[in-house]
């Protein structure tokens, strides 16, 4: 996230996913992230969600 902030490009959005600590989330969030897939997502909800999230901008 600081990477593409010193790019200039924060108009890119980030998803995360896989094994990620439940008490790491808010920390993501907070620095960028648009959302989080954790592991069992099933890719018909994500991709939902992801076009909901693109769509809102």
């Amino acid at each position: 996230m600081e990477e593409l902030k010193k790019l200039g490009r924060e108009d890119i959005l980030v998803f995360a996913g896989g094994v990620i600590p439940m008490q790491d989330y808010d920390y993501l969030y907070q620095a960028g992230v648009v959302a989080i897939f954790g592991p069992g997502t099933s890719v018909a909800k994500a991709a939902c969600q992801i076009m909901d999230i693109m769509l809102e901008d």
